[in-house]
């Protein structure tokens, strides 16, 4: 259940004046908002307690306050109450920070924000602003709200956490052998759980121990052979309490957190290059994958890859609009077997542009004509075999596959190798190594073919111009979201939270743009909120531009 909320109803207020100009950026972000169905921007709740606040009025908040650089639930709240355009999206409603930031983290609001990406692409094609049908790809990183020194590596945590299950079982063999505590399965004793289990069955063996010290004489000075027990379980059982125990509840509670490390436990730490003591230090950040066309972002994903080519697969596969589009292009980071075979088989009907990683030095006249590279050796087709600048004869020898632990992706390679006995004592000594073996060359079919074809496709004439747009087209999306708008580190902790943040600020970015391209000639009609929001599910965000500043001041007069 929601609070009634309708943008163009007429309210009894006691100023009159309570406006704001019909071409200025909130009027923009609330038309748009507007525009989204009922069905889509609300969620069933419970009829019962307090009506909650609308999400289409929660989402204008955000937005106009992420557009003025403003990201605290506080000075949102406090903006609420001080700034005009703010007043009038939210109806005079004073709504505390509690309330903001408990939406803006809520799974409603992350899903409400992915969607309204699809209802902004609708209008870009509308409008005619979807460049050469094409999304350009590309990432960038930032930095997660965590504390920088509260990690833990992985690696490290399964070495010392193997070291300490080894240790935890010889102890245990120990005290069974001494018949001080019943057996146990060796699982439970490697737990921090079966631990505490053998630490309370000592500390009654060694109470057991104190009593019938007490019953018997003192015969011998230096102690009896039950005080030196005694004294033996009590060196054990300090070693589990203040040792064991605790290195293993630290151990199990960092595995279960692993994927979630530090702070903010998704996060994942990168390299950045915002690298201001030059020293390569790691920092817990994100990697954010967009989609974009004429600047516009029509679709973005987090993932705690820090390298790009591992997050294409999955990018295209959540994106909603990718039907939209015939072309996708990316850059030198994404060119891969793996990708480049993904994108033949599974969207064949799509083209892309995307070079692969030595792609701009192999064309270079030093590549070209280096006689060390395999592509420059003489190559026998008939007779399937290789002979290097220097004149040995490489023989092909087998097939052998390779699999790449990333990706899975299994390769089927041909190993070339160089015959025995060549055609002079020369050439026999430079087909060996160093160690005296054969000297062996690998060959993958496939990947040349791909890279072969990918080369004919950025070469063409096509290619040439709709690569050539990727740079002014994705790279200054990031450069606005980090220089313009100082969106460097993530306001939020969590994958979907910080996703939630990326999106709000990608839409505010794609409204901004729509509105100051247009100028300040452009003024919105006709998209108020009607009194039944879902009677117009289908209503297109409608723009009238008028060529003149004349003819939009009368026009206002008149209005």
């Amino acid at each position: 259940m929601y609070q009634n909320y309708i943008t163009g109803q007429t309210a009894l207020t006691l100023n009159l004046d309570f406006s704001i100009p019909k071409n200025h950026l909130a009027q923009v972000i609330s038309d748009f908002v507007d525009s989204i169905p009922d069905d889509v921007m609300l969620e069933t709740k419970s009829t019962t307690g307090r009506p909650a606040y609308h999400p289409a009025m929660m989402l204008k908040i955000l937005l106009f306050a992420y557009s003025r650089r403003v990201f605290s639930g506080r000075k949102i709240e406090r903006m609420l109450e001080e700034n005009l355009p703010m007043m009038v999206i939210a109806g005079g409603r004073h709504i505390s920070y509690h309330t903001i930031n408990n939406f803006r983290s809520s799974k409603h609001a992350n899903r409400l924000i992915k969607q309204a990406f699809v209802y902004f692409t609708n209008l870009l094609q509308a409008e005619g602003l979807v460049r050469e049908d094409a999304i350009f790809i590309d990432g960038t990183k930032i930095e997660a709200d965590a504390n920088k020194y509260t990690f833990v590596w992985k690696r490290a945590v399964e070495k010392y956490h193997a070291k300490l299950k080894i240790s935890a079982i010889e102890l245990y063999d120990e005290l069974i052998q001494k018949e001080v505590i019943q057996a146990i399965t060796e699982e439970e004793a490697q737990t921090s759980q079966g631990l505490a289990m053998i630490a309370d069955q000592t500390e009654t063996a060694i109470k057991q121990l104190d009593q019938a010290i007490v019953a018997e004489p003192k015969v011998i000075p230096g102690g009896s052979a039950k005080k030196r027990k005694r004294r033996g379980l009590k060196k054990v059982l300090h070693k589990l309490r203040n040792d064991f125990i605790p290195r293993a509840e630290k151990y199990e509670q960092a595995i279960k957190i692993f994927g979630e490390r530090k702070t903010d436990h998704d996060a994942t730490f990168m390299h950045m290059k915002e690298d201001h003591m030059k020293n390569g230090q790691l920092k817990p950040g994100y990697n954010i994958q967009a989609a974009t066309t004429d600047q516009y972002v029509v679709d973005y994903a987090l993932y705690p890859n820090p390298t790009d080519f591992k997050t294409l697969a999955p990018f295209l596969e959540q994106m909603t609009v990718l039907d939209k589009f015939k072309n996708i292009v990316a850059d030198a980071g994404y060119g891969s077997e793996y990708n480049y075979s993904l994108l033949e088989n599974k969207y064949e009907d799509k083209d892309y542009f995307i070079p692969y990683g030595r792609y701009e030095k192999e064309q270079t006249r030093k590549y070209q004509k280096d006689p060390t590279k395999l592509v420059n050796w003489t190559y026998n087709e008939q007779d399937d075999y290789y002979l290097d600048w220097q004149g040995v004869r490489f023989n092909f020898k087998k097939y052998s596959k390779r699999k790449n632990k990333s990706t899975g992706l299994v390769s089927d390679l041909k190993i070339y190798e160089a015959d025995e006995f060549q055609l002079t004592a020369e050439l026999t000594e430079l087909a060996k190594t160093k160690s005296g073996r054969q000297r062996q060359i690998q060959y993958n079919p496939s990947w040349q073919y791909l890279k072969e074809k990918a080369k004919q496709t950025l070469q063409s004439d096509e290619g040439r111009r709709i690569y050539g747009c990727r740079k002014s087209d994705v790279e200054p999306v990031f450069g606005h979201m980090k220089s313009v708008f100082g969106m460097r580190r993530a306001h939020l902790r969590g994958k979907k939270k910080v996703e939630t943040d990326v999106g709000l600020m990608f839409m505010m970015m794609n409204l901004s743009k729509y509105w100051s391209r247009s100028g300040p000639k452009v003024r919105l009609l006709g998209l108020k909120g009607p009194k039944n929001r879902s009677s117009f599910p289908n209503r297109k965000f409608l723009v009238y531009i008028f060529l003149s500043k004349k003819l939009v001041f009368s026009q206002t007069l008149l209005s």
